[in-house]
């Protein structure tokens, strides 16, 4: 923490120039004016005679495992250089004023910490969660004010959500925990500040990527002690470039769908006599179907169908990567959206079938990168955003055709992120 013109002058200076460049790499400069952009606002709204820290959380990009970490499967993912940050300071009372970027201020009384159904689906409702799981671990919360700025797109599948969850959890850690809650504890404090308070039934990926940061691979098999192995890979080394597309379309209104694709899988465990997909024996599962369609429905035999596949086809990447063998990597990639594709069916939602726009743009990348690259629906699906694995001499051409398409500035080429929720300065 440093008094605010000091953070201010050291900004527009260069002694915070080795921690953003730790973060942003080759961007570093550019976010400066984001970072003094968000600075000055603080400053407007709750002055600037007092000491502040800047906290960053980044999206995920989720690169094998969909949709598999609800029923405790593997997941491969990666942090991106996307990311949520705050300007934030204790206020000594009990309440988080926190303003966003676009959004009005969110006002919380954090002596009230019980979940409120009209606060499902809205921002205030993730603070208030994340503070319950802080009390309910036993760590110290108190009030805050913030201004905050987020660039990881909201609706789009690189979980704005979560990153705004591991950023209040940062705060909170830092403010009041002298940083002691551990990066896993953070991320299942913000799943289940999503899930009690928010209103989504997610799984635990999209916090634990964005809280432990890097290119990583988890096993959820016990999600309360996760696995959690880091990949020492970059892809430009290949010669390609990890691109996320926005096809339009939002996740907001979505969650029935999500819950669809979890609820079904855990009907089919339990019809074979256990919780989750990942205790069930692929073989039993198979030689029950007959039993289960009247039951459970085909819909949710094609989905765990889904989860059995994709769960060996994470451990295979990581198996492709490590040996440094892309070509097999990129077909287990085409070959995990063509499960998402037929089986989980995730990438248009059934309510409106007429727009597709993740269908095409799968089309659209299978023109372009059949037999060069690689492509799958990106996230939870059924709207947003595909991810594609682009060989360096295509990305301008392939970024042009996808604009042309979805519009101008919707392909993103990523980097992955080293580090998560962190107290920058």
């Amino acid at each position: 923490m440093f008094k605010f013109d000091v953070v201010k002058k050291g900004l527009a200076g260069v002694d915070f120039d080795s921690a953003l460049n730790s973060l942003y790499g080759a961007d570093a400069t550019a976010q400066k004016e984001r970072y003094l952009r968000v600075l000055d606002a603080y400053g407007e709204l709750y002055g600037t005679d007092c000491e502040v820290g800047i906290f960053s959380a980044p999206g995920r990009s989720e690169v094998c495992g969909n949709h598999t970490d609800h029923n405790h499967g593997k997941v491969l993912a990666a942090a991106i250089n996307l990311d949520a940050i705050a300007v934030a300071s204790k206020n000594n009372k009990d309440v988080i004023r926190l303003k966003s970027e676009g959004y009005d201020m969110d006002m919380v009384d954090i002596t009230d910490l019980e979940p409120k159904k009209a606060e499902y689906s809205k921002s205030k409702g993730l603070i208030r969660g994340v503070c319950a799981g802080f009390v309910a671990r036993g760590y110290e919360i108190g009030g805050f004010d913030a201004a905050t700025a987020n660039d990881v797109l909201s609706g789009s599948g690189l979980s704005s959500s979560a990153a705004f969850e591991v950023l209040v959890g940062t705060i909170l850690n830092h403010l009041y925990n002298d940083g002691k809650v551990t990066p896993v504890e953070i991320a299942q404090i913000a799943q289940y500040a999503e899930n009690e308070f928010f209103g989504k039934p997610c799984g635990l990926l999209d916090q634990m990527t964005c809280s432990v940061g890097g290119f990583v691979f988890m096993d959820f098999n016990d999600p309360s002690k996760p696995v959690i192995k880091p990949v020492k890979f970059e892809f430009e080394s290949c010669g390609h470039a990890l691109c996320i597309v926005n096809t339009g379309g939002s996740h907001s209104n979505l969650t029935d769908e999500y819950a669809a694709v979890k609820n079904e899988m855990i009907a089919v465990a339990q019809r074979l006599g256990h919780d989750y997909l990942r205790e069930v024996d692929e073989a039993q599962f198979f030689n029950s179907i007959d039993l289960m369609r009247g039951v459970v429905g085909d819909r949710a035999i094609l989905r765990a169908k889904h989860f059995f596949s994709e769960n060996r086809r994470v451990d295979a990447q990581v198996k492709a990567l490590e040996a440094k063998e892309f070509g097999e990597f990129k077909k287990l990639v085409v070959k995990s959206g063509q499960s998402s594709y037929m089986y989980n069916q995730n990438v248009y939602s059934v309510k409106d079938p007429v727009s597709q726009p993740v269908s095409l743009g799968l089309c659209l990348c299978e023109e372009l990168l059949e037999g060069k690259g690689a492509w799958r629906v990106h996230g939870g699906g059924f709207a947003g955003t595909i991810q594609a694995f682009v060989p360096v001499d295509m990305l301008r051409e392939f970024k042009r055709r996808m604009e042309l398409v979805f519009g101008k500035g919707n392909c993103y080429v990523l980097s992955i992120r080293p580090v998560g929720g962190t107290n920058v300065i």
